[in-house]
């Protein structure tokens, strides 16, 4: 299972950026956690095809979040999005997500449905399997476990 981890802006400030909310763990701290994660979800017995393959991208850029998501295409098994900020205005992330058609789960670290109302939309919420909020890097594994049991299901 290859899994493209994809960051929106400021998530590259994590550990800096209000950690009253997001907590002091910085960006290489959520790679670290989310590689860890996805070793544990792999069977030893499963050999290299049960292993679970990551691939991180992070920007401030919508349009590079567009580009990486298309690039996506054919090359991922899943996507695991954070879209931070982008979430409540881009239509362009939720229209690439739709085109691509890859099985994707949203994060949040933060608890987005406590916060100010503008939060309260997410516009790649209905092109996702499911939504993981307010669990902080943690969450990366549970959205990593969502994807894992979608493909389980399906095979």
């Amino acid at each position: 299972m290859r899994i493209l981890v994809l960051n929106g802006p400021n998530i590259n400030f994590l550990g800096i950026r209000e950690p009253e909310i997001y907590g002091k763990e910085t960006y290489q701290d959520l790679i670290r956690e989310t590689e860890k994660a996805a070793a544990e979800l792999c069977e030893p017995a499963a050999g290299p095809e049960g292993a679970v393959r990551l691939d991180f991208f992070q920007s401030n850029h919508e349009g590079a979040l567009v580009d990486a998501i298309q690039a996506a295409y054919r090359k991922y098994d899943g996507i695991v999005i954070n879209p931070a900020a982008y979430t409540h205005t881009s239509i362009a992330i939720a229209d690439a997500l739709k085109a691509v058609g890859i099985p994707t789960v949203e994060v949040h670290i933060s608890d987005v449905s406590r916060r100010e109302d503008f939060r309260q939309i997410s516009y790649v919420r209905p092109v996702c399997l499911d939504t993981v909020s307010g669990e902080g890097i943690p969450g990366y594994a549970h959205a990593l476990r969502i994807l894992a049991d979608h493909f389980r299901t399906r095979a």
